[in-house]
């Protein structure tokens, strides 16, 4: 039995004692890999709500590679199972997303972590018209021994703070794997990542594209069986996704401040070759160079990873990018680059032949190094941005 009921477009949702209007065929997705402790008890949750509440909608089970009765359990509790060889949670659920009939979606675990008899909650954010509804195990209720104290002190409330600075939406449990959205929000977000860090891009995305999110109060059980959820791995998969998905906080603002930083550090050493503090006799001319170049690389680093993040539709086409494209280019950045490293060698033959007055030579040879540096950096990031803004 993969429908609740037969399809005939559109399903009555009971509220109470009063019926609300049609609600679209919804897919509960549940991606499985070894659940056969608790995979049956899940799905008849869901065939349960689904006859309950008087919606038209099919259960999925994504099947991941399972060694044991997963799929026989399943199949035998009123789901349509899929199979996916390739492992992790992300492709599990792309694949049941594509594979699922409904205009709305669910997804969530079949741990029994997650209380699929009652979506009620979870729902009702699609009927009142936003795109996706987040679950918040926080609000609802974690169950002693639910979650560990790493992920439930450290772990997901870091990332959801992340996801907040990054993006302004204020999501309780940015890390909730018990969620739903519409057909038309789930094209919109394009998801693309295989493993535990689609949760992560998905909220991000949704903040992006501008989609309404509803936070919704939803239990949390302790699971039976073995966790599949590896601390440091998925963590590190998680922050990684961030970081490169947001290229402004890991290289435009460091590299920003460097550089401001490495050109008033070479001021300094112009008119001085040292700086003494106390017993301590510091050089500026090497520390201002050394600032200025690894910022230019970390503004560059950045102008790139723009440009291919939003080549991919991770982030937004911004004013940065939209610069680059009416003014810069390949020949502008090569240009650019060889103005810098020319006034570097032409410095350097000046100091060849005088000595000016008032200034210190090795501040100033400090600054023709840096031009030069500088300048062949900015080339070759210019081919490369040249080489993204081509595929």
């Amino acid at each position: 039995m993969a429908f609740a009921q037969p399809i005939d477009g559109r399903a009555k949702v009971a509220s109470g004692e009063t019926t609300a209007v049609a609600r679209p065929i919804v897919s509960i997705v549940m991606p499985c890999l070894n659940e056969e402790q608790t995979v049956e008890t899940c799905v008849k949750k869901a065939v349960g709500w689904l006859q309950r509440s008087g919606t038209v909608g099919e259960v999925l089970v994504v099947d991941n590679g399972s060694n044991d009765r997963s799929v026989e359990l399943a199949t035998s509790a009123g789901a349509r199972v899929v199979h996916e060889s390739r492992r992790g949670y992300g492709v599990a659920l792309r694949r049941g997303f594509a594979e699922a009939r409904g205009e709305w979606l669910v997804m969530g675990d079949c741990d029994d972590t997650y209380e699929f008899g009652d979506l009620d909650d979870l729902m009702r954010p699609l009927d009142q018209g936003y795109d996706l509804s987040v679950g918040n195990r926080f609000a609802g209720g974690i169950a002693p021994g639910a979650m560990t104290w790493s992920h439930r002190y450290i772990g997901t409330p870091v990332i959801s703070l992340m996801l907040k600075m990054f993006t302004g939406l204020k999501v309780g449990d940015s890390q909730c794997g018990l969620r739903a959205f519409t057909r038309e929000a789930l094209d919109r977000l394009d998801l693309k990542t295989d493993g535990m860090e689609l949760a992560s891009e998905m909220i991000l995305k949704a903040a992006r594209r501008g989609l309404k999110v509803a936070d919704v109060p939803v239990p949390y059980g302790e699971r039976l069986g073995e966790a599949k959820l590896n601390t440091v791995r998925d963590g590190w998969r998680h922050l990684r996704f961030l970081l490169l998905a947001s290229p402004n906080y890991l290289f435009t603002i460091p590299g920003l401040v460097l550089t401001l930083l490495g050109v008033g550090t070479l001021a300094a050493a112009l008119p001085n070759e040292s700086i003494e503090f106390g017993e301590w006799d510091w050089q500026p001319v090497f520390a201002g160079g050394i600032f200025v170049v690894v910022g230019i690389n970390a503004l560059l680093l950045g102008f790139a990873s723009r440009l291919y993040t939003t080549a991919r539709g991770i982030t937004n086409e911004d004013r940065t990018v939209r610069f680059y494209n009416r003014y810069l280019g390949f020949e502008a950045f090569v240009g650019i680059g060889a103005v810098l490293a020319l006034a570097g060698v032409a410095l350097d033959i000046l100091l060849a032949f005088y000595e000016p007055e008032g200034l210190s030579t090795l501040g100033l040879m400090g600054v023709a190094q840096t031009l030069i540096i500088a300048g062949a950096n900015v080339l070759l990031v210019g081919s490369m941005a040249s080489l993204l803004e081509g595929e």
